[in-house]
C-alpha cells in the first residue's frame, strides 16, 4: 500500500516538474526569430507566466505557440536556485502577472527575447525596483558600469 501511495505521489510530482516548464512557445529553441519580434518591434499583451525574476511570457495571441518570452533587459535578478531567487520571482509575479506589457524588442538571446517592457507606462525594471525586487544575477555587474 505505501508503496502505490508512493509511486502516486512520484508520479504527480513528476507532472508538476513538468507543467512548469517553460510553456512559451513564439520563438523556436532553434533557428530564427519570428519576423515580428525584429529589433525595436512593439508588441503588447497580457504577462501568463514568469520563470524567474527577470523572464516572462507575453501573450501576443492564443495559445503558448503565441507566448513570447522575454528576459527584462533592464533588471539582473538573482538565479531562480540562488537563496533569494525565489522570492525574485515572486515580486515579478506581484509587479507583472496578469497585468497587459507593452514591450519593445532588443534581440534574441536563446529561446527568448530581451526586451524592455512597461506597465503602466513604467518600465518592469523601475516597478521591480519600487517594490523592493533583489538585483544581481548574471549582467548585473555589466548594467551598472
Amino acid at each position: 500500500m505505501r508503496i502505490a501511495i508512493g509511486l502516486t505521489l512520484l508520479g504527480a510530482m513528476t507532472v508538476a516538474t513538468e507543467a512548469k516548464a517553460d510553456p512559451c512557445k513564439a520563438i523556436p529553441d532553434r533557428g530564427p526569430m519570428p519576423s515580428y519580434l525584429h529589433r525595436d518591434a512593439h508588441f503588447a499583451g497580457p504577462v501568463v507566466y514568469v520563470g524567474d525574476g527577470d523572464s516572462l511570457c507575453v501573450a501576443v495571441g492564443q495559445g503558448p505557440e503565441n507566448w513570447v518570452e522575454i528576459r527584462l533587459e533592464d533588471f539582473y535578478a538573482p538565479e531562480l536556485h540562488s537563496p533569494t531567487g525565489p522570492d525574485a520571482k515572486a515580486a515579478l509575479e506581484r509587479v507583472a502577472m496578469g497585468r497587459n506589457a507593452d514591450c519593445i524588442a532588443d534581440h534574441k538571446s536563446y529561446d527568448r527575447v530581451v526586451a524592455t517592457c512597461r506597465i503602466g507606462g513604467r518600465s518592469i525594471g523601475d516597478l521591480l525596483r519600487t517594490v523592493g525586487g533583489a538585483e544581481g544575477g548574471n549582467g548585473y555587474a555589466r548594467s551598472r558600469n
